[in-house]
């Protein structure tokens, strides 16, 4: 009888240990933090397209895939182009999904990892350093990877894309979006994340989504996550932000929802496009909320049995 509770005790032990092993990954903040602070960094120059800055940002971003166990999509990590000249490439992640029939379709996680390099100098300063548009949105997806990489729970298969050149007008992703659509990848929704260093002011959801009214997005993510996550921003549809990011070029290929999601509302951050844009300035306790909050619905997204997500009638 000792045995035998010795044999039940160690089993117990066992089960729980397993559990302990499977609990959810939460992201914290000094994760994002050094993401951010390094993208940022005034040794990468500002990441503008075809420099140094952006190689070294590059590698950054491989080595991280690397460490996870995340795959490249094509043969390297790097999806190749060039931009007047100049060698370019996006950062491409690839993580299989684990159901046998839904692994065919994709989720497309993406962010720009480019900026703008310098603007007017300020005491000296000349480097846009881009810490918000858009290193934090690439800590966002780097983050969702490590999460997913970790949990081995997607049953759709995801492609973590860091996008080059969108400063120069989209580049990036409308190279990556004319060649998946030749290769007929199968893609059920492009989740795009710009400026999300800082969080909105009195609004009642964490972020708002561009082209709100084009697909049931927003009410699938907020029924994904429990709460009211993704909003509506009148001034996303007056500047025309649904066609000034990366998700449009997929959105124009692939004729799917395709839409970003955002934290900058013209009144909570005053350094777009200029040298102010650092790292010090990112609230990244808003930060690691904002992945936490969102990673719950875009895993549901993820593994919907059936295509919930869909564009609204004639939009």
């Amino acid at each position: 009888m000792k045995q035998l509770k010795n044999i039940f005790g160690i089993c117990l032990i066992t089960l729980l240990l397993s559990a302990c092993g499977t609990k959810e990954i939460v992201i914290k903040a000094q994760e994002v933090d050094d993401i951010v602070t390094y993208l940022a960094s005034d040794e990468l120059a500002g990441r503008d397209t075809g420099t140094e800055g952006i190689e070294k940002a590059a590698v950054y971003i491989e080595n991280y895939f690397k460490d996870l166990g995340v795959k490249p999509y094509f043969d390297t990590y790097r999806d190749s182009f060039t931009v007047k000249g100049a060698n370019a490439f996006n950062v491409i992640g690839y993580l299989e999904g684990n159901d046998p029939a839904l692994k065919d379709e994709f989720v497309i996680l993406g962010a720009h990892y480019d900026h703008i390099g310098f603007a007017q100098p300020e005491n000296g300063d000349k480097i846009a350093n881009g810490a918000n548009d858009n290193a934090a949105g690439v800590g966002t997806v780097m983050a969702m990877a490590k999460y997913f990489a970790k949990t081995k729970s997607n049953k759709r298969s995801i492609l973590f894309t860091l996008f080059s050149a969108e400063e120069k007008g989209l580049l990036g992703s409308k190279y990556l979006a004319e060649t998946l659509k030749k290769e007929n990848l199968n893609l059920y929704i492009m989740l795009n994340f710009e400026m999300v260093g800082v969080p909105l002011v009195g609004k009642d959801y964490t972020a708002y989504v561009t082209g709100f009214d084009k697909s049931n997005l927003a009410a699938k993510m907020n029924e994904y996550a429990g709460k009211k996550i993704a909003g509506y921003f009148a001034k996303a549809g007056e500047f025309r932000l649904f066609m000034r990011s990366d998700n449009y070029p997929f959105f124009q290929e692939f004729n799917v929802p395709a839409q970003t999601f955002c934290t900058f509302d013209f009144s909570n951050f005053e350094h777009y496009h200029k040298v102010g844009d650092e790292a010090d300035i990112m609230d990244f306790n808003h930060m690691a909320n904002f992945v936490n909050t969102f990673i719950p619905a875009v895993k549901k997204a993820v593994n919907a049995p059936t295509k919930e997500i869909k564009l609204n009638p004639s939009k």
